[in-house]
């Protein structure tokens, strides 16, 4: 339970004096719920104003704060400006512009009354004029300061009312006890928590604050991940040590690389032990990952326990049901799957069988852990591609299961380490660094869309020749058409110049529908498969040697060396067109510059990380994955490592949350909602 001292910043917006239902659905607009998410909402920057009596050139350019008389209106024809002419202290006159306010700005400036002005004084033609000023009345309302702060707003709601209710949320605000470690807050000369709160909203320049409150972020976090770590290791697993019967028999499509052969040792390794496996697994697209994965399973099996492997979509769950029966129904493993399309007495038979122990593998999408799916006696919990199954989800699952499974997750999305450390900081790390042979190099082009006609044409050579490609859509952000109805245009083109060989999925068509179109992609009865981002994971057809990604510029980096990876998968020659829009930005340019120039996973990552962001890589932005509010990318990188030599250090030495330092630190994984850290504690 939330301790009391923190219930006040908890506190719905609509307690704050003054917010009504209008306001508060403003606030809501910029996901400012509580009075907490205001003092966390943080300006970009500052205003630095001037107040004279009397305008001067030097003035001109900088915001100004003027007492002037305003002595005659103009109402322009047609759609131009509604022009307030007024003089000041020394009998300047200051043209007052107005678009779209007109009837407001003259109510608001009567003639022959002084009012008080605030905006940029600028030059037009030979005059001097604002555009939109603020406007007060004398004794009726405060100036604005000579020194504001400037915050991220939505149409209706001004910064001088956001700045009133923050100013309403920090006292709110308690005086908390130091969570940080003494030596380290007298190094970096920081100051107290709610001080630092106060400091960063009235001087949004000082850096000194906001690395305060970034670093306490990164802190609960790391902090959360460690308590993971050391409850998963105190809880008793099930150790698992496999007699190779079954991995014996196995045949495999290559002999293993020697990155495989170590990565599985060391899982091996952690399933041997009584305390669960916690195991990341990272490894570039096409590196054997999933091969990896399966003899981790098997050894489960071998051993007498049950395995579960977790797929990001119902696509690929069913493409990993089917590759896993051809591999292990004749070595008499027994493999079913369980998603949400199961229903009635399918789902029922597998519910049983789960229970029973008659089924050995099962994968699935959710549907696997829900709380109504039973196993007799789950070894293993592979969870592939899954970044929605984050830091929140692993924390539910430990505190779960009294006896809980070795954990994998696997993951082709090269991670930045600093990424690795701050949402997988709970966890060992496997990487393989080796690719399996026969997989061919990808040539990447990048073509403009003036020259789309000519990427047809190409196309319709492929296809001669027996060739399939993939043709992604672009993301549509922020538009009314969606990116299914993207993807149904082009298939809907090529259909005319290609009939009866183009097949569409998108993530509105309903499973089935998108299983027959994969299949008779895969038994190369499509030639081209025309598709949104759904295809990104997992989907694997060698003979599809071209892959064409239209609106390329749109995609990030880590996305489009995923999609890239789709092809390649067999023996011949393949290749990757980015197909890049009118005009490209400098950041975009980029961006396809290094898809060209490198095929490198984590070096890829590495870019993509200081030009997005680490939700975007890890797929958590849409996903409800809690992403650092306060620490930015920069940040991130730069106080990880800190934090987590904090957090150890808290729970080696200080002794841990029960210490007079805990107690505090307990606080600051609440003020951070990383409660269930404490919540697993005390259960565990």
């Amino acid at each position: 339970m939330r301790p009391d001292v923190l219930n006040p910043l908890f506190a719905e917006v609509e307690a704050l004096k003054g917010v009504g239902p209008q306001v508060a659905k403003l606030l809501h607009r910029l996901d400012l719920t509580r009075a907490v998410d205001l003092l966390f909402h943080l300006p970009t920057g500052a205003i630095e104003r001037i107040r004279a009596s009397a305008a001067n050139p030097s003035m001109l350019g900088h915001n100004v704060v003027l007492e002037v008389t305003p002595f005659e209106a103009r109402q322009s024809q047609g759609r131009g400006p509604t022009r307030i002419y007024a003089g000041d202290g020394n009998g300047n006159v200051i043209t007052l512009a107005f678009f779209n306010h007109g009837g407001w700005a003259k109510k608001q400036l009567p003639l022959g009354e002084t009012r008080i002005v605030s905006g940029k004084l600028e030059a037009y033609g030979d005059q001097w004029q604002m555009v939109h000023p603020e406007v007060i009345e004398p004794g009726k309302s405060a100036e604005p300061p000579l020194r504001e702060s400037v915050y991220p707003l939505t149409e209706g709601l001004t910064n001088r009312r956001l700045r009133e209710l923050v100013t309403a949320a920090l006292e709110r605000a308690p005086d908390l006890p130091e969570w940080i470690e003494p030596s380290l807050l007298s190094r970096e000369g920081w100051r107290p928590w709610r001080a630092s709160v106060a400091e960063a909203h009235a001087e949004p320049d000082t850096a000194d604050a906001r690395r305060r409150l970034a670093y306490d972020e990164i802190f609960a976090n790391q902090l959360a991940l460690q308590l993971l770590r050391a409850v998963s290791r105190r809880k008793r697993g099930i150790p698992l040590a496999g007699d190779g019967r079954l991995t014996e028999r196995l045949k495999l499509p290559y002999s293993l690389t020697g990155a495989q052969r170590r990565v599985v040792e060391e899982i091996r390794g952690d399933m041997a032990q009584a305390a669960p496996m916690l195991r990341l697994l990272q490894g570039d697209v096409g590196s054997g990952k999933t091969l990896v994965a399966l003899l981790a399973m098997l050894n489960a099996v071998e051993a007498g326990t049950q395995a579960a492997l977790l797929a990001p979509t119902e696509i690929l769950a069913r493409q990993h049901h089917a590759t896993l029966l051809k591999q292990l129904d004749p070595i008499g493993v027994r493999v079913a799957i369980l998603t949400g399309r199961e229903k009635g007495r399918a789902r029922d038979s597998v519910l049983m069988g789960l229970a029973s122990g008659e089924i050995d593998i099962l994968v699935g999408t959710h549907a696997i852990f829900q709380e109504k799916v039973g196993y007799r006696n789950l070894g293993l919990a592979v969870i592939d591609e899954q970044h929605r199954f984050g830091v929140s989800q692993r924390l539910l699952l430990s505190a779960k299961a009294e006896r809980p499974p070795h954990l994998l997750v696997m993951t082709a999305t090269p991670i930045p380490r600093t990424l690795t450390l701050t949402h997988y900081g709970e966890m060992d790390v496997s990487r393989i660094d080796e690719m399996p042979p026969g997989r061919t190099p990808v040539e990447t082009r990048v073509i403009s869309d003036e020259r789309l006609g000519d990427v047809i044409e190409g196309l319709a050579r492929h296809i001669a020749v027996g060739g399939q490609a993939y043709w992604v859509c672009p993301l549509v952000e922020e538009s009314e058409k969606s990116d299914a109805a993207a993807a149904e245009e082009r298939a809907a083109v090529l259909r005319q110049r290609f009939p009866g060989k183009v097949g569409l999925v998108h993530g509105r068509m309903k499973g089935p529908e998108k299983d027959a179109v994969m299949a008779s992609f895969a038994a190369n009865e499509l030639a081209v498969l025309v598709a949104t981002t759904v295809i990104e994971v997992g989907v694997d057809v060698p003979n599809a040697t071209l892959m064409i990604i239209e609106g390329a510029e749109r995609f990030g980096l880590a996305q489009l060396h995923q999609l890239r990876g789709r092809v390649g998968r067999g023996e011949g020659k393949s290749t990757c067109l980015l197909i890049r829009g009118q005009p490209l930005s400098e950041t975009g340019r980029a961006r396809l510059a290094l898809m060209r120039e490198t095929s490198d996973g984590f070096r890829i990552a590495e870019e993509d990380l200081k030009l997005r962001g680490p939700g975007e890589i890890l797929g958590t932005r849409q996903s409800g994955e809690a992403a650092f509010r306060l620490a930015t990318p920069e940040m991130v990188s730069e106080l990880a490592p800190m934090a987590t030599n904090d957090a150890q250090l808290l729970l080696d030495r200080d002794g841990g949350l029960a210490g007079e330092r805990g107690q505090a630190a307990r606080l600051c994984l609440y003020l951070f909602e990383r409660d269930q850290a404490v919540d697993l504690l005390r259960s565990g």
